[in-house]
């Protein structure tokens, strides 16, 4: 059974404006050392970074509660998984707001296209009941 559902859209432009402008500063604060070390692994960063982004921002709408109740950018990490599927991992209150929700799994899925990057999130109830 579904617990929540999130979807997320960002400018790749916009990433890439807050790279040039804050650089490491900004990497350090909004994602985590694997994310950063995925994306700074390839030609097109900025367009990593924006799926990551958005799937940040889309696991924080799929809890119900956006970018507040204590919820860090860091809380949410979506890492390359088996064949490359993005996997998200939970930390911090983002833990805490998915167990109140009843969900024991992230599925999410990314694409990017015409300098956008898009990111959809479903949390699933424990048990799929």
């Amino acid at each position: 059974m579904i617990a929540g559902i999130g979807v997320d859209i960002v400018d790749v432009a916009r990433i890439q404006a807050l790279l040039d402008r804050y650089g490491d500063r900004f990497l350090r604060r909004v994602y985590t050392e694997a994310e950063t070390a995925y994306a700074m692994g390839v030609a097109n960063r900025a367009e990593r970074l924006a799926g990551r982004f958005a799937v940040k921002e889309a696991v924080m709408k799929a809890l119900g509660t956006g970018k507040s109740q204590g919820i860090l950018w860091k809380d949410v990490e979506t890492v390359r998984g088996r064949y490359g599927k993005p996997e998200v991992r939970l930390r911090g209150q983002a833990v805490k707001w998915a167990k109140m929700r009843g969900s024991s799994s992230v599925y999410a899925s990314i694409t990017h296209d015409a300098g956008k990057a898009v990111a959809f999130v479903i949390l699933e109830k424990a048990g799929g009941a």
